[in-house]
């Protein structure tokens, strides 16, 4: 009679807990549908508008909204917010009105993980991170898309210009070197100007690059003072993962063509600018948006592509080589189809070698140990373990410099 009496007083317990907490009596937080006006979206930028890279997530958000009938005003939006405990005291005031919250920048993620274990009734998610399938939190996600994609597309216009510009000139007076200004050695910065060094190596086999860093996201002055020291290290061409008009205003200065990240340069640097590669939110976030609506689950990590409409390049400007369109599309249509991949490993060596195998590091341990193979059917299959980028090799053909010999 006592063990019948325990194991009833369990389960209302259990059911107690379920009740209060919105649990499935797992631990799960089972998420009721909200009325599409009584929606309300956090949202925490690094930066403002200011910013390349913070303008995109904002006007994308903006656009979210609008494509689903929305007002802005259902947006809470706070910037300036650095890769601190500041994020987590935003993250933790917008959830007390919020159904969702989300922060842009990498360095946001321990932040909101911290707010999402306390605040288990309201979906946190952070593009560019990499922890969510570690942490296993039912009301936190992460977000990314293939932009290597849309890198490797950039880097074909790129290519394109080296060609056009080398053309009509001896063998010795050509240069196909170009120029990167990157912020910081991590993963998502070597995946991107890897992927775009290959582009342009698609269509100029002779290309090699430098990469400089700044060690910061945004800094005009450490942007600008890089692009410099590679134009004055002898490159043709220059682009970037950094996030001011530093290196595009370089350029310009110095009439060196200039691809840019997160948006077209064309109407402050017409004579340099050739095109921009850019993730667009929009999807994602319409994405988060009905998940909200509908009650269900967002995803862990959520990847967006080509096809999804999150990976795109703007419109070329005048300085594109001729015939820059029509190669954009037909290597677009291959990665599309499956026959191009952007780190296809026969493309590519690495010491000298050619790799059939790499062990990329997507879960964490305290030795950082590679515990996954990367390498499908001969290619690096970028964006399938998780949706942060996790390509880390360092490719022959490029050369990297540290900020302290800018």
């Amino acid at each position: 009679m006592k063990k019948i009496f325990v194991f009833i007083f369990a389960i209302i317990c259990s059911l107690t807990l379920v009740f209060a907490t919105g649990c499935d009596g797992f631990g799960e937080v089972k998420f009721d549908p909200v009325n599409k006006e009584d929606v309300k979206i956090g949202m925490i930028c690094l930066h403002d508008l200011n910013s390349t890279y913070d303008a995109n997530f904002i006007y994308s958000m903006y656009n979210a909204l609008d494509n689903l009938g929305m007002s802005r005003d259902q947006l809470k939006l706070f910037t300036g917010i650095d890769e601190s405990e500041d994020c987590y005291n935003k993250a933790v005031e917008l959830a007390q009105s919020c159904n969702v919250v989300f922060a842009d920048s990498f360095g946001h993620e321990d932040f909101m993980i911290q707010a999402a274990k306390e605040y288990k009734n309201v979906r946190f998610c952070h593009a560019t991170g990499e922890k969510a399938h570690l942490v296993n939190l039912n009301n936190f996600s992460n977000a990314f898309a293939s932009i290597y994609q849309g890198r490797f597309l950039a880097g074909v216009a790129a290519g394109m210009k080296l060609q056009e510009m080398n053309k009509d000139k001896a063998a010795e007076e050509q240069n196909w070197k170009i120029g990167y200004v990157g912020a910081y050695p991590y993963a998502e910065v070597v995946s991107g100007y890897t992927s775009f060094y290959l582009g342009a190596k698609y269509v100029a086999p002779e290309v090699t690059m430098e990469v400089r860093y700044t060690s910061s996201w945004f800094d005009f002055a450490k942007e600008q003072a890089a692009c410099n020291a590679l134009i004055a290290n002898g490159c043709a061409l220059i682009s970037q993962h950094a996030d001011s008009m530093g290196a595009p205003e370089a350029c310009e200065t110095k009439k060196v063509p200039n691809v840019t990240y997160n948006g077209s340069t064309a109407s402050a640097c017409p004579e340099t600018y050739i095109v921009s590669s850019k993730i667009d939110w929009a999807p994602y976030f319409e994405y988060m948006i009905n998940c909200v609506i509908s009650g269900e689950k967002i995803a862990t990590d959520w990847v967006g592509t080509i096809e999804t409409g999150s990976v795109k390049l703007d419109s070329l400007g005048k300085n594109a080589a001729s015939g820059t369109d029509e190669k954009i599309e037909e290597v677009k249509a291959k990665l599309v189809n499956g026959t191009l991949h952007v780190f296809d490993l026969s493309t590519f060596t690495v010491g000298g070698v050619t790799l059939n195998s790499v062990m990329a590091n997507v879960d964490f341990d305290e030795a950082y140990t590679p515990d996954h193979e990367a390498v499908k059917d001969g290619y690096f299959d970028e964006s399938a373990l998780r949706s942060a980028p996790y390509f880390e090799l360092r490719i022959d053909g490029i050369t990297e410099i540290s900020d302290k010999a800018n």
